[in-house]
């Protein structure tokens, strides 16, 4: 059945406060309910649960409430275990027993596909989401923001909706070494009382600690990014931290001046170690510099590529096309079981590092250019190169309009979306299916455990 959520039959009011029960989770992780047939969305709320909400934000076509008190609590609602939970917001189900959490994340992807397509999926189509055994300390990556107070740096998340800047000790989803390696950075820092930078007055130097860890080697790489490229005390930074972090392969630094929410600029500096870190997947080893899209979380990224594997159903003569392709660590796990492999990047140094991956395990039949597919798969076409399936992991927003359309146009006999948003998913499939392809299978992962993220594989067939 088609979810309707539009109906308006009520108007409701900020702070007006009602009985309401918990049918199931939004993809933000929130609990959803309905109050005379408007949909209500309650963050921290439960399946099953029945709150009393107050309307924290109300619009036509849906409210926003907070929960006041809970008359009835879920079975499956636990303590959470970290003590900055509620602040922080990074995770938004520690509060849910983690095998509900795997239930859910199905459901939220369930919900997408009955949004957006006519697409029916069956039990045996939607698989059982595939979790971890230990859902904790998973995450290879950190990036903190920098922030004062008092003369102590800290580091951290902004708190939601706020410029409050929660200060990070401890992540209990962070591998350890990642934690103990921005602790001390940030430590560095405020003794050789360095400019942090303040994000409401644009002012003060170092930004952000990036901090990435090898889980398989344990090599480790710390990248400062500036507001600038004049870096004071750079030498001192660099020599304390060789000196404090002996663990620590390769600094760099890289500069962004603009005001943005993103990250990375342009511009990277090595500063010492090696300009890359390695880490390995299963049998292959990966290239790693500062700017370098790869998977946070090793232990289920194996996992997700073994699915990609099997969806991609290779007998050793299959041309294959990996769009959006990173470090190529997709490509090349399964290059052994492909003619051909070619990827595509639209960042520089990610190039550059898959095609030293693709060199450095031998994969002659594996190559990799700067640009976008919906440019470079045209042209391949038109000098008679056309792949047997393309395999496709785009950013949230999904993928091209362009992409969707080169992908039509070329007709691989198979095609493999790797998504980290059910939404942009849903409606991408949705586009295809009208263009004669079949949905075969969708496999939900947790790369995310604790967070509403849920990561999926869907296999798509032409018919």
């Amino acid at each position: 059945m088609k979810q309707k959520h539009e109906t308006n039959t009520v108007n409701m009011k900020i702070g007006q406060q009602f009985p309401l029960t918990i049918k199931r989770l939004g993809i933000n992780g929130e609990g959803v309910g309905y109050y005379k047939r408007q949909v209500v969305f309650v963050p921290g709320a439960l399946p099953g649960e029945e709150v009393v909400a107050e309307v924290t934000k109300a619009s036509p076509r849906f409210s926003e409430a907070k929960m006041i008190k809970i008359r009835k609590q879920s079975k499956e609602r636990i303590k959470p275990p970290c003590p900055i939970y509620q602040e922080c917001g990074g995770c938004q189900l520690q509060h849910m027993n983690y095998q509900a959490t795997l239930r859910e994340k199905r459901d939220i992807v369930k919900q997408a596909f009955e949004r957006h397509t006519k697409i029916a999926l069956t039990d045996e189509m939607l698989r059982e989401t595939i979790g971890m055994e230990n859902p904790w300390d998973y995450r290879n990556k950190s990036q903190l923001q920098l922030g004062k107070k008092g003369k102590d740096v800290i580091a951290g998340l902004y708190a939601l909706n706020s410029h409050h800047l929660i200060d990070l000790s401890d992540c209990k989803v962070q591998h350890e070494s990642t934690n103990k390696v921005t602790q001390v950075v940030k430590q560095i820092l405020a003794d050789l009382n360095v400019p942090i930078y303040n994000e409401r007055k644009h002012s003060g130097i170092v930004r952000t600690v990036v901090t990435r860890v090898g889980f398989e080697t344990g090599q480790v790489q710390v990248v400062l990014v500036t507001k600038e490229e004049n870096l004071p005390k750079k030498e001192a930074i660099v020599a304390e931290i060789k000196r404090r972090l002996p663990e620590v392969n390769s600094i760099v630094q890289n500069v962004n001046s603009q005001k943005t929410s993103l990250i990375f600029g342009e511009k990277t500096i090595h500063l010492a170690g090696e300009e890359a870190i390695e880490e390995k997947l299963g049998e292959l080893s990966f290239s790693l510099s500062a700017r370098a899209f790869f998977q946070l979380n090793p232990t289920q990224t194996v996992k997700l590529y073994n699915v990609v594997k099997e969806a991609a159903e290779l007998t050793g003569k299959e041309k294959i096309v990996d769009a959006y392709c990173g470090v190529g660590t997709i490509g090349l796990w399964l290059a052994k079981e492909a003619a051909e492999v070619r990827g595509m990047d639209i960042i520089p140094a990610a190039i550059d590092d898959a095609r030293e991956n693709a060199k450095k395990h031998g994969f002659t039949h594996a190559s990799y250019e700067v640009g976008k597919a919906e440019e470079l798969l045209p042209r391949w076409k038109k000098e008679g190169w056309k792949p047997d399936v393309v395999i496709v992991d785009p950013p949230r927003t999904g993928c091209d309009e362009r992409l969707l359309q080169t992908i039509i146009e070329v007709k691989p006999k198979r095609m493999v979306y790797v998504s980290c948003n059910p939404s942009t998913l849903a409606k991408d499939v949705d586009r295809l299916s009208k263009k004669g392809y079949k949905v075969k299978s969708v496999q939900p992962i947790d790369m995310f455990p604790w967070t509403a993220q849920v990561e999926s594989v869907t296999e798509l067939v032409r018919v």
